[in-house]
């Protein structure tokens, strides 16, 4: 049984990790103009949510 669970979670991390990839490299664009326009609340709020993304795909990568 563990190792039926430990399949299921492996290719659920395999598919999670090229849409965590996505979200990451949006989320930079999104801090990208955020950093042109001088807004920092938006700077801030990317930073926060580029931080939450990398310690998932370090999680997922292991």
């Amino acid at each position: 049984m563990k190792q039926v669970m430990n399949t299921l979670k492996r290719t659920d991390a395999e598919r999670r990790i090229p849409v965590l990839k996505l979200e990451i490299d949006y989320e930079l664009v999104t801090l990208f103009d955020a950093l042109k326009s001088k807004d920092q609340k938006q700077i801030n709020d990317s930073k926060r949510k580029l931080e939450r993304l990398r310690l998932e795909l370090v999680r997922l990568e292991a």
